[in-house]
């Protein structure tokens, strides 16, 4: 059984009721996370990996600035089985979803300014257009 998401306030449904820069994403509460917020990103990494390292006081330096987007991590260590369903093959590993789906997904570490360029694109991206898109078959735009 999943845990239930119990937010303070709409910006902040986290699995844990409260607002925090990023949160760690399980199997158990991927799902109702991605179902539950209309963006988040997500940053599958590991401990022993240098660039992710590198990556994650960038990662959380932007996610403290854009409070009304989910930023979680998901370490693939400790969720081997979350990160194959995803198909992560490299790490760091940056996914951006929106209303479920996903929008971005790119193995690499970013600089600060572009994953501040790469947040305002997410949040700019036309929802409508990108669905009938997708249910026509045509993926040349998503």
């Amino acid at each position: 059984m999943r845990p239930a998401i119990r937010p303070v306030d709409s910006r902040w449904n986290t699995p844990y009721g409260i607002h925090m820069a990023t949160v760690n994403l399980t199997e158990e509460t991927f799902a109702a996370t991605i179902s539950d917020n209309p963006i988040v990103f997500v940053d599958f990494w590991a401990a022993w990996c240098g660039p992710c390292r590198t990556f994650g006081p960038v990662y959380d330096s932007v996610a403290t600035q854009n409070p009304d987007i989910l930023f979680a991590k998901i370490d693939t260590e400790a969720e081997q089985g979350l990160a194959a369903a995803a198909g992560i093959s490299s790490i760091p590993t940056l996914m951006a979803i929106r209303d479920g789906i996903v929008v971005y997904n790119q193995a690499g570490a970013l600089p600060a300014p572009n994953l501040a360029s790469l947040v305002e694109a997410v949040r700019a991206v036309d929802m409508e257009a990108l669905r009938s898109s997708l249910s026509s078959g045509d993926t040349s735009e998503a």
